[in-house]
């Protein structure tokens, strides 16, 4: 692949990643569909390969995401009981 298409592909992609990470969802998703079209005119028996096992990467990906989700409630969790005990600490040392 040219040096110019790599930069479209990777750019758009990465553009497009920022772009829905910052809740700009639509513009993010065409900028993104634009650079994995780019590669796929490219690599299409790559492509289709990867599409193919789309799912199982989707069902993975949720996988991780819904890990993370339940680490990030329970240090929310931990960190609210902590700042509760300490303001307790702290009201019962200055009465």
């Amino acid at each position: 692949m040219q040096s110019w298409k790599k930069a479209i592909v990777f750019g758009s992609i990465g553009v497009g990643a920022v772009l829905v990470i910052t809740r700009r969802r639509p513009l993010g998703m065409a900028l993104a569909a634009a650079g994995l079209a780019v590669l796929a005119s490219e690599y299409p028996e790559k492509f289709e390969a990867v599409w193919e096992s789309a799912p199982e990467y989707l069902q993975k990906g949720l996988q991780i995401f819904s890990t993370l989700e339940k680490m990030g409630e329970g240090f929310a969790e931990e960190a609210e009981r902590r700042s509760v005990s300490a303001w307790r600490d702290l009201r019962a040392h200055s009465s």
